[in-house]
């Protein structure tokens, strides 16, 4: 993945372990524009597997990913 978006919200779920990451950012995304971008931070490694699968089965976009000294950023754009 390249370029990093603009993101409408920033989310940071540093912390949380699974399934608490995935299930804030689907509430943060529900009061977002539809393509709207949201960027999640965590720090809980099953996160990739998490949100990969997510933007996949939602129809939401997975644009970027980054993994950096155990913590994982995500940017979602709301379908």
């Amino acid at each position: 993945m390249t370029d990093t978006p603009t993101c409408a919200i920033e989310l940071d779920a540093s912390g949380l372990t699974c399934p608490l990451p995935l299930l804030k950012a689907k509430m943060a995304l529900n009061g977002l524009a539809s393509g709207a971008v949201l960027k999640v931070i965590a720090t809980d490694a099953g996160s990739q597997r998490d949100f990969q699968t997510f933007a996949r089965l939602s129809g939401h976009a997975l644009v970027d990913a980054h993994v950096e000294g155990g913590v994982y950023t995500y940017w979602l754009r709301k379908a």
